[in-house]
């Protein structure tokens, strides 16, 4: 139900993080009841000004307005105690808690001073049912996978019946599927008045839902419209400043007669059931799959970082490949994790010091990391990777979610792997970011290594891979090439519904 009474208004807002200035001036105006996206490059200062729209962050100077009243949160509880939720971009559990224990923290029924567990319960049930989530109330919320933690903080907004909801990537971590139930959510809660602001990379998801579209560039907002009148390309000329000629760097195919640099042979771990595959120097091997496959669960598994029960990983002759990350990292395997806050980065720490992390060892002398060594070297391989933003001695947390991506890629390429494990790389980045990381990996198979590509993006995992193998319930059910290779015949394998693959 939009009314053009604008809601949410924000009138010369900025905001600067030390000599950075993240947001310039922004001035907004969203209707009630419409949804409202917010796209651009990172550090292009969108969760910036949804940030400060829900009380994480305040601005430096400007001024905001809520049904027709001015506003100054200065934490999140303050916000939502005037109606205005976030679905973060970075899962934020309790770990120790129950999934319902989080999703209704702090709002909790209760009575003489004590939870009421059954009521909290068939409360939280409800509301998993309304939205479409199949998560159980009483697992320990630790024991949730990424994607399964981003569905908590969306059960977690929901929950506050908030007139204002900032999502920040909502759909970043999820499958197709729940992909679809949020969108179904979304427009559910514009029908009853519930204003969005959304904040998305993903500009298909942007142009479907959204009523208004503002782009952001280096902090500044260059243009605001309905997104009728926009398409995906004058989406991204408005963000880059200039048109993209393509989305994938082209691919080179790896030599006939490339070695072998990873062979893995009836592996079993938890999640994984007896799986054998084999990855070529120079080639992309893409590993495709619905949420919960077991793709993630193979990736720790070859990395050490998750328990082998049997089975053989060989890589540059190491047939004990599988015990460890430090054994993984010594025999030449590295991995960029799935998700960059719970295993990648130390986000206190600097760019140089998380860059350099997997290598101390090299930058030390008798137990002491000489600190010019390891700054020369960290910044060296920073600027390989084409990390901007804040300085390289400032915390990682500073920069934008593309950049710290990059700092996961400049550790990774400092270790000199011969076999990379890319588990969702591009997960919470720009289009322009996207790109860089494309053209990254493309030129690791094309120096010769091997490249172990995981994604929930069909189109990113045909654009980029070789071959792609599908997995289903922790097995390989599928292999295709060529022509082959299309996003309906990996929908097909990954459900179980194509001829031929192992899983029909």
């Amino acid at each position: 139900m939009k009314n053009d009474k604008p809601y949410l208004e924000l009138l010369d807002v900025a905001k600067h993080f030390g000599g950075v200035q993240a947001l310039v001036g922004a001035t907004l105006s969203v209707p009630k009841g419409s949804v409202h996206a917010l796209v651009g490059e990172n550090g292009a200062g969108k969760s910036t000004l949804g940030r400060i729209v829900a009380g994480a962050l305040v601005r430096d100077r400007g001024r905001m307005l809520l049904a027709g009243r001015e506003v100054s949160f200065r934490s999140p509880r303050e916000a939502l105690e005037h109606g205005v939720a976030a679905i973060a971009q970075e899962s934020s559990i309790v770990p120790h808690l129950t999934v319902a224990q989080n999703v209704l923290l702090g709002t909790e029924p209760s009575g003489a001073g004590f939870v009421r567990r059954r009521k909290l319960e068939r409360e939280y049930a409800a509301l998993a049912e309304s939205a479409g989530f199949d998560l159980p109330g009483r697992m320990p919320a630790g024991r949730l996978r990424t994607s399964e933690q981003q569905k908590v903080e969306i059960l977690r907004a929901l929950s506050r019946e908030a007139q204002l909801i900032v999502m920040d990537e909502p759909t970043a971590a999820l499958g197709a599927q729940e992909t679809r139930h949020l969108h179904e959510i979304v427009r559910r809660l514009g029908a009853r008045g519930t204003t969005i602001l959304l904040i998305s990379h993903f500009l298909a998801e942007v142009l479907e839902l959204a009523d208004t579209v503002t782009v952001l560039r280096d902090g500044k907002i260059v243009k605001t419209g309905p997104t009728a009148d926009e398409t995906e390309a004058s989406l991204v000329e408005a963000m880059l400043g200039a048109p993209l000629t393509s989305t994938f760097p082209p691919k080179r195919l790896p030599e006939a007669d490339a070695p072998v640099v990873l062979s893995v042979r009836d592996l079993r771990a938890p999640g994984v059931d007896g799986v054998s595959l084999e990855l070529r120097a120079g080639e992309i091997l893409g590993l495709a799959g619905l949420v919960g496959a077991g793709r993630t669960e193979l990736a720790r598994a070859l990395f050490g970082a998750a328990p082998v029960e049997s089975g053989e990983v060989v890589l540059a002759g190491d047939r004990r490949l599988g015990r460890s990350p430090r054994r993984s990292l010594r025999s030449g395997l590295a991995m960029i994790p799935e998700s960059r806050k719970d295993d990648g980065l130390l986000f206190l720490r600097s760019s140089i010091e998380n860059a350099t992390l997997s290598r101390l060892g090299r930058l030390s002398t008798a137990g002491i990391v000489r600190r010019r060594r390891e700054r020369r070297a960290g910044r060296d391989v920073l600027e390989r990777c084409g990390v901007r933003g804040a300085s390289f001695s400032a915390p990682v947390s500073a920069l934008s979610g593309g950049n710290q991506q990059k700092v996961l890629l400049a550790r990774m390429l400092l270790c000199e792997p011969t076999v990379v494990i890319a588990d969702e790389p591009t997960r919470g980045v720009d289009i322009g970011a996207k790109r860089a990381i494309y053209d990254f990996l493309a030129a690791l198979a094309a120096d010769g290594l091997g490249v172990l590509l995981i994604s929930s993006e069909l189109e990113e995992v045909i654009g980029l891979a070789h071959r792609v193998l599908v997995m289903r319930l922790g097995r390989l059910v599928d292999e295709l090439e060529g022509d082959a290779l299309t996003e309906g015949a990996i929908l097909a394998s990954a459900f179980g519904d194509r001829p031929g693959s192992a899983a029909a």
